[in-house]
């Protein structure tokens, strides 16, 4: 009798166990199962890794795809990570597909692809429709990428006579440029809902970026090996300073260690930008632009001051610094002169829409350029957006620029958080800084025979932190700060 009696309480505790079993799975169902598929996929994963360097490519692929299969599970459950790992891998994650500068496809060019694609595929399976926000900020946008698309395909017309055109790579390279730049904007935009992770996208970049500037300071350090080409490009010199001396002056949540950190990575940063590369104006002007921008925002009377005594300064202990600039960059001067009024006079061939993507640099050897018919680039973001997508293209890219800009402005009354409010400053001195990065080369949104698509990975981080302001937005409808 005593044996059935164990066996009739094992039985019951199987029993309970199996209705409690039942109930979590019919309560945690979604989520046990994309438990379930991601330990598969990556249990087959390490099964499948040994067997590569058999150099079996179709074990290779299906590995991939196992891999990006169980990335885009995690994605799905938490969009903003990926942007999180967009701004590690754009800095530090050394990929690329091709070679030279209209065809070479980078990590950061695949991963915002790949984000859009995420995107796209939750509004139309699981949300069942396609959704924006609104705001005039996306407006804005998405009317400058529906411009540069009808551009792209006025540039596959025959414009300019005896000259031939970009190739198709290279057109749609330069299409991507802006379509990809869009997205990243729209993607914050529309994928972060929660002011955190617009701190851990924040901190991520500035602690990321520390370690470079460590690196360029302490060479002995050796950081700076692991910092991709590319990612050095003028838009990383301006969010790092505008980020950071906001955050320092302006939020007060802060305690005073990271608020003196934060101020000694601004001097640090500018120090390396001016001293170490001060012939390479657009590693450093932009990023000062931003600063004395953030604090007339904040302050007009201490922005006067502090302007007041940096330009008494200035004749004090270095009356001929603004001469021996413009003396070292003279040739550069001229040469930019020349180069806008023959882009400019090509562009005539249809001012409103332009000459399509990346096509200009192929006709600019019918107008030699001191004497010389050789192909060239315009060296200006401005100059490049008449050139590719005309009048309207440039008006457009303003108006978005006046938009954010508007945004901004109201926000600075809007918003009381200690993160928020030096996030909406840092974000309008970036603005700032952007526009004077775009006079001096084609930073914002790089040219493909330029720049380059490897320079997107510097300049999608500055589309990506001026969505942060439509974040904030957000929050501040949702009461959250």
């Amino acid at each position: 009798m005593t044996g059935w009696s164990i066996n009739f309480r094992r039985l019951h505790l199987i029993n309970a166990l199996f209705i409690s079993l039942a109930g979590l799975w019919h309560q945690h169902r979604g989520v046990l199962l994309r438990l379930s598929a991601l330990v598969t996929i990556l249990l087959t994963s390490v099964y499948l890794a040994p067997r590569i360097a058999m150099g079996n490519r179709m074990l290779t692929y299906i590995l991939l795809l196992y891999l990006g299969a169980a990335v885009a599970v995690i994605l799905l459950k938490w969009p903003p990570l990926g942007l999180v790992a967009l701004v590690a891998a754009s800095l530090y994650v050394p990929f690329s597909i091709g070679t030279g500068t209209a065809v070479s496809v980078n990590i950061s060019v695949l991963l915002v692809g790949f984000l859009g694609g995420l995107w796209l595929l939750d509004m139309l399976v699981r949300q069942k429709r396609i959704t924006f926000v609104y705001s005039r900020p996306v407006v804005a946008i998405v009317v400058f990428v529906l411009v540069a698309i009808i551009a792209f395909g006025v540039g596959l017309l025959p414009l300019v006579p005896l000259a031939q055109p970009a190739s198709l790579p290279a057109q749609i390279g330069g299409l991507a440029v802006f379509i990809l730049s869009a997205l990243v904007f729209l993607l914050v935009t529309h994928q972060v809902d929660d002011l955190r992770w617009l701190q851990a996208i924040t901190w991520v970049f500035l602690g990321l970026g520390a370690v470079y500037i460590a690196g360029r300071l302490i060479p002995a350090l050796g950081t700076t090996r692991f910092f991709q080409y590319g990612a050095h490009g003028s838009l990383f010199w301006i969010w790092m300073v505008a980020l950071a001396f906001s955050q320092a002056f302006i939020n007060k949540d802060l305690k005073p260690f990271w608020r003196l950190a934060l101020i000694g990575l601004v001097f640090a940063t500018l120090y390396v930008g001016f001293f170490q590369g001060r012939d390479w104006a657009s590693g450093w002007a932009p990023g000062l632009v931003a600063v004395i921008a953030i604090i007339w925002l904040r302050s007009w009377r201490l922005g006067l001051v502090i302007t007041l005594v940096s330009v008494a300064g200035k004749f004090i202990f270095d009356p001929g610094l603004a001469a021996d600039l413009v003396a070292a960059d003279q040739y550069s001067i001229d040469s930019r002169a020349e180069a806008y009024r023959i882009v400019l006079e090509l562009a005539r061939a249809n001012p409103l829409l332009g000459l399509g993507m990346s096509n200009y640099y192929h006709y600019t050897p019918l107008i030699p350029i001191w004497g010389y018919y050789v192909p060239f680039n315009s060296h200006s973001q401005y100059i490049d957006l008449i050139a590719q997508t005309g009048l309207i293209g440039l008006g457009c890219f303003f108006w978005f620029v006046a938009e954010v800009g508007r945004l901004g402005w109201r926000l600075r009354t809007q918003v009381s958080g200690g993160f928020a409010t030096a996030y909406v400053y840092g974000a309008l001195g970036g603005l700032a800084g952007m526009l004077v990065a775009g006079y001096l080369g084609d930073w914002v949104l790089p040219f493909v025979y330029n720049i380059g698509l490897i320079g997107m990975r510097a300049s999608l981080l500055g589309w990506m932190f001026l969505g942060g302001l439509l974040v904030i937005e957000k929050c501040t409808q949702n009461r959250v700060v």
